[in-house]
């Protein structure tokens, strides 16, 4: 880990993969959402009656329930590896902003990451965390007054729906028996893969500014 004088340390290697984990997610998510089609079609042809053959109807629902299991643990690991990198990203984040010459900033760097795991405060805590992140990368030397973009509010927006979202996948999962009801839970996890590739993309591009622009005031101090 590379570190200047003033403390700031560099995040060149860290940002890279959370790139990298960002675009993976974005992949699978938009795996998930074609294997969730076709289990739909799957769900349907049981529900109209398609199969004639029993055997044929067993063998296609086993090999639908193998790829979906598969899928969903890498979704899992994906998940959990990328939020492990970007939550790590916003403590660097928060810190190099200090650093930079920010003072007065109300969120800590371990602060910016606490507030994700905090019941109904995560409704708006780490918005305001990463907008103070935003503001001080920017203008470290007048962050109270700096300018913020649009951006952060289409992150955050997505961010809520894609979360909801989520929740409403895992209760329909744990009552889900039903043809019907397994018809809804695969509406709503495809609606739900649906909405995290625009959080993926946004979020790359938030942490991409936020980064090129601690860079660009590093550079200007040194």
């Amino acid at each position: 880990m590379n570190q200047t004088a003033e403390g700031f340390k560099k995040s060149d290697t860290l940002t890279k993969w959370v790139k990298y984990f960002l675009y993976i997610q974005i992949a699978v998510a938009a795996i998930s959402m074609a294997s969730n089609f076709l289990e739909y079609q799957l769900l349907s042809d049981y529900q109209n009656g398609v199969y004639t053959s029993q055997e044929k109807a067993v063998a296609d629902g086993e090999a639908n329930d193998q790829r979906q299991q598969l899928i969903a643990i890498a979704y899992l690991v994906v998940f959990i590896v990328s939020g492990f990198l970007i939550l790590k990203w916003i403590y660097r984040a928060n810190y190099n902003a200090r650093q930079l010459g920010a003072s007065g900033m109300k969120f800590t760097p371990g602060w910016s990451v606490g507030w994700y795991f905090i019941p109904i405060f995560t409704l708006w805590k780490p918005y305001q965390a990463m907008k103070e992140i935003w503001k001080a990368s920017h203008a470290p030397n007048d962050w109270t007054n700096a300018a913020t973009s649009s951006i952060l509010g289409w992150w955050w927006f997505f961010w809520i729906v894609s979360n909801v979202i989520a929740n409403a996948s895992f209760r329909f999962s744990m009552r889900a028996e039903e043809l019907n009801e397994l018809m809804t839970l695969n509406v709503v996890n495809q609606a739900s893969e649906l909405f995290s590739i625009p959080l993926a993309i946004i979020t790359l591009t938030l942490i991409n500014r936020i980064y090129l622009a601690q860079l660009k005031n590093v550079h200007e101090s040194s």
